[in-house]
């Protein structure tokens, strides 16, 4: 399976960006889908996570500003990022699961203040 994200870029504090993720390779359904995000010094944190049927969990940091959403195509995820903070800087990444996980290559988020 593999996961290509795009979306990054910079953005001024307060703004919005829209993250997208496909995955390919498998005929099936990814139960999960979902983006991590690293910033400099810190360990990977989850941000969003879509569980296939539905559910969603959010990170605290993020719940109120953040939307995860699943495409029509289920194997793609979206992550519309409002209210932005120079707090959200990191490296994005997104995350599919289908008995194992998988991993895309990264895309940097980079909020100014």
């Amino acid at each position: 399976v593999q996961l290509q994200a795009s979306g990054g870029g910079l953005v001024q504090a307060g703004g919005s960006l829209r993250l997208a993720c496909a995955a390919s390779g498998t005929p099936f359904n990814l139960t999960v889908m979902g983006w991590y995000r690293q910033a400099p010094g810190h360990q990977r944190e989850m941000v969003a996570e879509h569980v296939i049927g539905g559910a969603t969990r959010y990170a605290d940091s993020v719940k109120g500003r953040f939307t995860i959403s699943r495409g029509s195509s289920k194997n793609t995820v979206f992550l519309q990022m409002n209210r932005l903070k120079p707090e959200d800087t990191a490296v994005y990444y997104c995350n599919g699961h289908l008995i194992s996980d998988f991993w895309g290559q990264g895309t940097l988020v980079t909020v100014s203040s």
